[in-house]
């Protein structure tokens, strides 16, 4: 029995060393021995390569404004690892996850004596939060992010009111495959029988792979551009603005606090979803409940500024499709400015796709590494790219110190590339402001 919050925490991660073992075997050996929780949750499920976070926080939002009790399981964590698991925006305790880990632990240990073998730490987490919101934190609804893919993912044990595919990317592809084809394979595997599936998917290729998979198994398909739209997504000056329409009613001028196209795509997933439980679920959700919703949402590290002067901008694109959307809003809305871009990132990512796109958006671009087990080399970033302006700086800390001490209020300093990195970067970042 843990006892500390830093021991609870230390044995989730030393899952670590099992890595990524896709399947479902395990967590349904051990939900079974939990008497099935997630049987007594009414959940959301929602999958894709990118917007998946962002889709969370508008619908939670939304929910929450209409009065419900949203919990959310989230992946990776940004500041705090409890984030991952949070009900109405509020992660849980330090003591709610020892009490989880004592509660996990004992399964874990059983099982890594069958022929199974030990659970990895995401399928620890999982298990902890169908435990908690069943049992610790009851709510009236909760919404799971996809891990990874989703077929095998060890979310994909329950059975939702509703699924979403935010969208379809060239990610993960060591794992998922390496055409679009095989990736929506792996991510349609989330359609549940007779349960509707809300998708955000543009790619032709893909859409067929999610349609033939809803048709067969007899799950009615929202889709985004045919069945619902976005129209007149506009740029504001701490947002964006769209207008939503769909079969089951339409809004004006609906308002995000988040920037970029992208984002209003995803915003209108969360409000077709809203649109589905209050037709079919009897949810009873307004359409002020939409605005306010989605005017309140927050999501960290996504095309965030954390500052104006000096202009300091940081986004978790961590694939091709990330930076891409990246940099559409950065032309878009700093197009005049002298542009720096700090990047770091993973070394199982498509590099050089991210990299070419960054090099043809910076007028300067400074590669570095950071604390993380898979993080890539800076050098081995600086190699890939064909910038001119391009340089090495292993000491990420100490370039931000005088980048933003000596910032011309007219240049951008852009920090993306992980959300791993981010997750550091940003509270020394607030830090070195706050000094200013």
């Amino acid at each position: 029995m843990f006892t500390s919050y830093g021991q609870a925490v230390d044995w989730i991660h030393s899952r670590l060393r099992l890595g990524i073992k896709p399947g479902l075997r395990r967590m349904e050996w051990m939900l079974e021995r939990l008497e099935h929780p997630e049987r007594k949750l009414k959940t959301i499920h929602i999958g894709g390569t990118n917007g998946k976070g962002s889709t969370v926080t508008f619908l939670s939002s939304i929910l929450q404004a209409a009065g419900y009790h949203v919990g959310t399981f989230t992946s990776p964590y940004f500041e705090h690892f409890n984030e991952r698991i949070s009900i109405n925006g509020k992660a849980a305790s330090d003591e709610e996850i020892v009490q989880l880990v004592n509660v996990i632990k004992p399964l874990a240990d059983e099982l890594e004596s069958t022929e199974l073998g030990g659970p990895t730490e995401f399928e620890v987490i999982t298990a902890m939060s169908m435990y908690y919101f069943a049992h610790i934190q009851p709510s009236d609804v909760v919404i799971y992010e996809v891990g990874l893919g989703g077929r095998f993912d060890s979310t994909n044990v329950i059975h939702p009111l509703l699924s979403i595919i935010t969208s379809i990317g060239m990610d993960h592809t060591s794992i998922l495959g390496d055409t679009i084809e095989e990736i929506a394979f792996e991510k349609a595997g989330i359609i549940k029988n007779g349960v509707s599936i809300i998708s955000g998917v543009r790619q032709p290729e893909a859409l067929s792979v999610i349609k033939e998979r809803a048709e067969a198994i007899k799950a009615p398909l929202y889709q985004l551009g045919k069945d619902f739209t976005v129209d007149s997504a506009l740029p504001l000056q701490k947002g964006t603005r769209f207008d939503f329409q769909s079969l089951f009613g339409s809004y004006g001028k609906l308002e995000l606090r988040m920037m970029g196209e992208h984002q209003a795509a995803n915003a209108s997933l969360a409000v077709m979803a809203a649109q589905i439980l209050s037709s079919y679920y009897s949810f009873l959700i307004e359409e002020q409940d939409i605005r306010d919703g989605l005017n309140n949402a927050y999501w960290p590290g996504r095309f965030e500024v954390l500052s104006e002067s000096p202009l300091v901008v940081i986004d978790g694109a961590h694939n091709e499709e990330g930076i891409e959307a990246l940099a559409k809003e950065v032309e878009s809305r700093y197009r005049d400015k002298h542009k720096e871009i700090l990047f770091g990132a993973l070394k199982d990512k498509k590099l050089d796709g991210m990299i070419a796109k960054l090099d043809s958006l910076s007028d300067d671009i400074v590669f570095t590494s950071f604390d993380f087990p898979r993080a890539a080399g800076a050098e081995e970033l600086f190699d890939i790219s064909q910038s001119l302006n391009k340089r090495v700086e292993e000491d990420w800390k100490s370039f931000l110190e005088q980048a933003i001490t000596n910032r011309n209020q007219k240049d951008l300093l852009l920090i993306t590339g992980s959300l791993y990195f981010l997750s550091e970067a940003k509270p020394f970042i607030k830090e070195l402001l706050d000094k200013k």
